[in-house]
Order: structure tokens, then C-alpha cells, then sequence
């Protein structure tokens, strides 16, 4: 690593890290200070979002993914709350410092969405619903306390300011030390390898190339300024172990690709085209390897198909309290997306939802200021998520439970089936 690369390993809601920032800025003088944020990640924490749209909450990624997102920066914002500091403190502060003594910025972190969809795709199904669940506990667990130092924040996972109380508490005068964070990075890389490369390794290559970007222009320019970077504590190993072996850094373009997004409204008809190509396959499928089975026992069975996969959909969207008429929308999809890996009943009964509940940016802004489920609840944009993640659920389950039904009533013998289809590929 070159000698003009500091890097500044912080933990992000921690009192001690912004002074520590504030005075290697003071003493470094540097001509760049770097901090490991992205555009949109740097103008959130200003509050600034006058760019939402809900269109883009609805077809910009699974709603799952968009819960798991605000839930993770729910429970960073509480312990934050905790401790009396907002999450993202080091940077603004690195941010301010840098502005006093008129040093360049440079935001050198991944586009957020881009880590959250890399992320989300690396993690087995498995591992997507344990760790939504373990989040959702850690929110309900979450209880205000007098004193952080003394109690913790939740049940089983506290944070000190002194000795340990046992391995679930973080002691906060080490957070930041070499060992706790490597037994950090251990954790995650054992609950998941795939989120810990998206979450880690790919966003240490990419500040890695970002510094590597500007120390090259600094050259350049000037024969050499002097870069102060702020990373959280967990990147800085991987950080210096790349500046070390340049040669090792992916290009950006490979670290930024993602999973083709799956847009909504766009194409609609070929999509609906390809929802009723698939239904038609399965019924000549169903006919072809069966000699009992009539067009007419078909007709009589799709009821069932679609009162199954409908109720269930429309039951999630009741549960998250949304408008009768997304319920009513789910209801009358759902039968039709379960055919179809393209379509999602959460789409539609979404969009529903957001037509008649419209979010606002203050929405936005405020889902993570919310002290309670009730409060949470009436938060509009919240609420077009949930109807969004629940209708989906609800259709996934009716396509289990309706495969059977439909396959009782039929006499239908789905390994038969399967056999067939095996043989035919």
C-alpha cells in the first residue's frame, strides 16, 4: 500500500470514532478525505430524497430484499439511539472536517442498491428467511434502557461500555480492535459465505479501485497529495491486503453487474403472453401423460386452482392491513402468477396499494424514526412493502397447497409425472 493512503477503520455508531476521524484529519492535513459511502447512501444521510418513487420501490427489487434492507438499517438506527449518536456519524463528521479545512471529498463506496441486490442473490432461501427472522426478533427484542453501558439494547445481544458480560454482548471499547473484527467477519462468513463476499470482499475490491483511481489522478495532478480514507474497521484488512497486490482488484463493471431486473409494466402483455403459454404447457403436459383426464376435468378443477391461490394471496394482503381493493387485486392474479416465474401476485396488489395509499417522501424518511409497530403500521410506504411481501407469500403457499388439491381431485400422480418429464429431457 502506498505511503499516501491512510485508511481510518471506524465503527459506525460509535462517539470514539468521530473523534478519532476529526483528529487524523487535524493531524494528517490530507488533500482527499475518502469516505466509504456511495451518492445515495451520502444524500440519505443528509435527508435528502426528493428523487423517491415508489415505482422504483415496486420493480426495483424483491420485497423481501427492500424489508431486509430496512430492517438491517432499523436495528443500526437503534443501537445508534442507544448510545446517542445517529449511524453514519463518522463519515458526516470525516464529511464536515474535510469541508473546514477545504480538503476534496470522494465518495468511494458501492452504489448501495447494487450491494443489496448482489447480496440478497448470493444467499441460499435458507438463509434469506433465517436471517429475516433473526432481525425481526432482534427489532421486537430491542427495549430502551437508562444506561446502554449497563443493560444492553435487546434480549440475547447487549452492548457495554466495560468488561464482557458473556459472548453475546460487544464491548465497545474493542469493537474496533483487529480481533474482535475478524471474530465479526467469521460470524457472517459462517452464517452465509455468499453475503459475506457481496457484503465484504466485493465492497473492499471496489473502495480498494476507488482509492487506487484517486491516488493515480493525484499523481497525475499534483506528484503525489495525501489520502485519509474512512471504511468501517471490517474493510480495512481487506482493504490494505488489495492496495498490497493491485493487480488482484476486479474491474468495477464485473463488481457492479446484478441479476437482470425483472421489470414491471414495461412489457406487461408479453409477459401475461408468456403466464398463459406456461398454463396451456401445463394442461398439455397433464393431458399428455395421463389417459383419464379430460378438457372437462380440467375446467372443474380450476376453480379449485383459482379460489386456492387467490384467497391465500388476498389473506396476506389482509394481514398487513392493506386496501380491500389490493386484497380484491390479489386475489384475482394470483391464480395466473403462480403459472408464471415472470409475474408476482406482490406486484400487482403493490401497485394497487400505492394507488390508493400513496407514499410521500416524508414517508421515506421517517420509516426509520418509527418508536412503535402501530406507528410502523401507518407508515404508507412500509405498508405497500408488506402487502407487496405478504400477497407473495400467501401465492406461494397456494401453489403448493393447489398442486395438491388440484392434483387429488385429478387422481393426478405428480412422480408420474415427473418420470415423464424426466424422460422426455
Amino acid at each position: 500500500m502506498q505511503n499516501n493512503i491512510i485508511l481510518v477503520g471506524t465503527g459506525h455508531i460509535l462517539e470514539k470514532s468521530v473523534k478519532e476521524v476529526e483528529e487524523v484529519i487535524d493531524r494528517e492535513e490530507p488533500d482527499v478525505v475518502a469516505v466509504e459511502l456511495c451518492e445515495g447512501r451520502f444524500r440519505a444521510l443528509k435527508g435528502d430524497m426528493e428523487d423517491f418513487s415508489i415505482k422504483d420501490v415496486i420493480s426495483g427489487g424483491s420485497p423481501f430484499l427492500l424489508l431486509t434492507h430496512w430492517l438491517l438499517a432499523y436495528v443500526q438506527r437503534k443501537m445508534g439511539a442507544e448510545l446517542g449518536i445517529e449511524p453514519g456519524a463518522d463519515m458526516m463528521a470525516a464529511i464536515k472536517k474535510a469541508e473546514e479545512r477545504g480538503c476534496e471529498i470522494a465518495l468511494i463506496d458501492r452504489p448501495i442498491q447494487v450491494t443489496m441486490q448482489r447480496f440478497w442473490s448470493a444467499m441460499k432461501f435458507t438463509e434469506k428467511i433465517k436471517m429475516i427472522f433473526s432481525i425481526i426478533f432482534a427489532v421486537g427484542s430491542m427495549r430502551g434502557t437508562k444506561d446502554a453501558g449497563e443493560e444492553g439494547i435487546g434480549a440475547g445481544i447487549g452492548i457495554e461500555k466495560g468488561k464482557g458480560k458473556g459472548k453475546n454482548y460487544i464491548n465497545l471499547d474493542r469493537i474496533t480492535d483487529d480481533d474482535v473484527v475478524t471474530q465479526l467477519m467469521e460470524e457472517l462468513r459462517e452464517f452465509s459465505p455468499g453475503a459475506a463476499t457481496a457484503l465484504l470482499d466485493e465492497r473492499d475490491a471496489y473502495i480498494a479501485g476507488s482509492l487506487r483511481e484517486l491516488e493515480h489522478h493525484a499523481i497525475s495532478k499534483e506528484g503525489g497529495r495525501k489520502i485519509v480514507a474512512v471504511v468501517g474497521a471490517g474493510h480495512v484488512a481487506g482493504i490494505k491486503k488489495l492496495l498490497e497486490h493491485p493487480e488482484s482488484i476486479p474491474p468495477k463493471d464485473e463488481l457492479c453487474s446484478v441479476p437482470k431486473k425483472r421489470r414491471f409494466g414495461i412489457s406487461i402483455k408479453n409477459l401475461l403472453g408468456v403466464g398463459l403459454g406456461a398454463a396451456l404447457l401445463i394442461i398439455l403436459l397433464a393431458i399428455f401423460f395421463s389417459d383419464t383426464i379430460s378438457l372437462q376435468d380440467l375446467l372443474r378443477v380450476l376453480p379449485y386452482w383459482i379460489v386456492i391461490n387467490g384467497v391465500l394471496s388476498a389473506t396476506g394482503v389482509v394481514i398487513a392491513r392493506g386496501h380491500p381493493l389490493s386484497a380484491l387485486t390479489a386475489f384475482s392474479v394470483a391464480w395466473l402468477t403462480s403459472l408464471n416465474p415472470f409475474l408476482a401476485a406482490g406486484w400487482f396488489a403493490g401497485w394497487t396499494e400505492a394507488h390508493f395509499r400513496e407514499p410521500t417522501v416524508e414517508d421515506a424518511k421517517s420509516m426509520l424514526d418509527v418508536e412503535s409497530l402501530r406507528e410502523l403500521m401507518r407508515n404508507r410506504l412500509f405498508k405497500v412493502i408488506l402487502v407487496m411481501a405478504l400477497a407473495n407469500i400467501g401465492s406461494i403457499a397456494g401453489t403448493f397447497i393447489g398442486i395438491g388439491v388440484v392434483g387429488h381431485e385429478l387422481g393426478v400422480n405428480i412422480p408420474d409425472i415427473w418420470e415423464g418429464l424426466k424422460g422426455l429431457f
